[in-house]
């Protein structure tokens, strides 16, 4: 097993996720299996109860596992299945030395950071390395860890302990380290120092980086370059400058362009592995039309205009999996994207007297967007907006696509104002309400809000006489889906019947969940209680996502007749 792994100075959150992904998509491209492990230093057992608004979406797995967003990538640039055993927590590896020491499995020694928790660290990821995770279901020749935070902080010291053991463990030839590190622009000047204490912080934990990866504006000078790898005792070639480029989907070629493939292959011997004749060709045709589909995004015009009416539009990164579907959709249809961030509880109408300026402006972006969504979420807060702005789109013959939340949101709404029922609304909301079209989960938890929730991959039936359909068009015409899942609420079947006119297409495997509901005379009306942002990848658009933004771009026909095909440069490709 080979290990890359890549950690981060100065500062958190500079891209050390994409780069990880962009390292395992070139590797990918010279016929190599990979896998990925993210470490994220917090107490918390997973991602689930954290705020998006705090730490970023939360992205789900398959196997129901909530995890850090960086996983979504790894899945969207590599074409990979990974499971919850992939984000590994402070919690949950003390969680799994204590369980250890209560069984006795310790036989009666002192339980420490060294050795002990060290070790099952380093178990984990050998353990975890070795899981099978694309369709070829045989072990990864390649393992990138990505090590969250910076290496420095007081919480992340014991697994760089480990890493430093697992180089040990792994053996020579078999370990490559990236450091990625910033490199500021003050007063018109490329600043080095930074850069150089974050080496000297990482080499005195007993790590020694074999790549500088150097985030920067611009792409770094030769002095600059010269002067870092001087100081940092590096080659020239060993220091990688990773400057801002147009789409994250660049960034592969920006590392590809300066050898990347080259450094790891010497360092790793990565000519001694076999690699078959079909994996080989098969990334070489990914990259082929990845640069395609990538450097042609550059030269479209063409927009399409997307309001996204959310509650956590403070912090994009809370809806990182939703703007990603989107672009990937937008990338088939030939557009460039122009997402309009709309702050659901601007639409509401107390905010006319509050702030009149904000109110009209959010109702003049949902009024001339393209297309309107709304993503999932939880709470009260700015929930009625976004019932106004599905009135609008059903209304107003606009594109919607609502996602789990915005899904009830549909429903909520048809309720209201085409049903006569008054009042209408979730539980979660409206305790009360004499309409309750959206309920808990008989099985749910109240007290508990730890992994309780629908989580992961389940299947989605297409109800008789839904060939109508344009989603389950989309989707091939196939009798079932399966797609990822993670709410507490849905809606109450007790009133399917009483919802007359609203089509709910697609039902669980018992019949008894709604799962997706659409309208059959709109352009694109369609809800669904399942999370498809998560299933999106960059060379394969989630289908609600392509129907959507095919809609709002007026290319839905188009697209309805070859719904897989990938298109580039508005040439059909296999």
């Amino acid at each position: 097993m080979k290990y890359v792994l890549v950690s981060g100075g100065v500062i958190s959150g500079i891209g050390k996720g994409v780069i990880a992904s962009s390292t395992g998509l070139l590797l990918k491209t010279i016929g190599l299996k990979v896998t990925s492990i993210k470490i994220d230093p917090y107490m918390n057992v997973d991602a689930g109860t954290m705020a998006p608004t705090e730490h970023g979406e939360v992205f789900v797995l398959n196997d129901g596992g909530e995890v850090d967003l960086d996983l979504g990538n790894y899945e969207r640039y590599l074409n990979i299945t990974l499971t919850r055993e992939n984000n590994i927590t402070t919690g949950k590896i003390y969680q799994h030395v204590i369980e250890r020491e209560r069984r006795g499995d310790y036989l009666g020694k002192t339980v420490q950071v060294v050795p002990h928790l060290t070790d099952a660290i380093q178990d984990w990821i050998e353990r975890v390395a070795r899981i099978p995770v694309d369709e070829t279901n045989s072990e990864p020749d390649v393992c990138i860890i990505e090590l969250g935070g910076t290496v420095g902080d007081i919480e992340s010291a014991p697994f760089v302990e480990a890493l430093r053991q697992l180089k040990r463990r792994a053996g020579k030839n078999n370990f490559l380290q990236i450091h990625v590190s910033l490199v500021p622009v003050i007063n018109g000047e490329q600043k080095t120092k930074p850069t150089q204490a974050a080496i000297k912080d990482v080499r005195s934990a007993g790590l020694a980086p074999d790549l500088i990866a150097c985030r920067c504006q611009q792409p770094l000078t030769k002095s600059t370059i010269k002067k870092i790898a001087l100081f940092c005792d590096v080659l020239d070639q060993q220091v990688l400058a990773v400057h801002d480029v147009n789409s994250t989907y660049h960034v592969p070629l920006l590392l590809d362009n300066q050898g990347l493939i080259g450094l790891l292959s010497e360092t790793l011997q990565l000519d001694k592995l076999e690699v078959l004749p079909a994996l080989l060709e098969k990334g070489q045709q990914t990259w082929t039309h990845w640069k395609q589909l990538t450097l042609a995004q550059d030269r479209l015009f063409d927009q399409v205009s997307i309001a996204l009416v959310g509650k956590y539009t403070d912090l994009h990164d809370s809806y990182l999996s939703v703007i990603k579907s989107l672009e990937h959709s937008a990338m088939r249809c030939g557009r460039k994207l122009n997402l309009i961030w709309v702050e659901a509880e601007a639409l509401e109408t107390q905010m006319s007297t509050q702030d009149p300026a904000k109110y009209h402006k959010a109702w003049h972006d949902v009024c001339t967007a393209n297309g309107v969504l709304v993503p999932g979420g939880f709470g009260v807060r700015g929930t009625e907006g976004m019932i106004a702005a599905a009135k609008w789109a059903r209304t107003n013959n606009t594109p919607y696509l609502g996602i789990c939340l915005g899904m009830q949101i549909a429903v909520i709404e048809y309720a209201r104002n085409v049903c006569g029922m008054e009042g209408a609304h979730s539980v979660e909301i409206s305790a009360h309400t004499d309409h309750p079209v959206i309920i808990f989960m008989p099985e749910g938890s109240k007290t508990h809000l730890g992994g309780t929730m629908r989580l992961g991959i389940r299947p989605t039936i297409w109800q008789p006489g839904s060939e109508w359909s344009k989603l389950r068009q989309l989707y091939g015409n196939s009798d079932e889906i399966l797609e990822r899942h993670r709410h507490r609420y849905e809606v109450n079947p007790e009133y399917i019947e009483k919802l007359s006119g609203l089509n709910f297409v697609g039902k669980d495997d018992k019949g008894e969940r709604m799962e997706i509901v659409e309208l059959k005379d709109h352009p694109f009306y369609v809800g669904v209680q399942y999370h498809p942002e998560y299933l999106s990848r960059v060379l394969q658009p989630s289908k609600p996502f392509l129907g959507f933004v095919a809609a709002s771009c007026g290319v839905l026909d188009e697209i309805l007749e070859k719904p897989d095909a990938l298109v580039v440069n508005g040439v059909s490709v296999p």
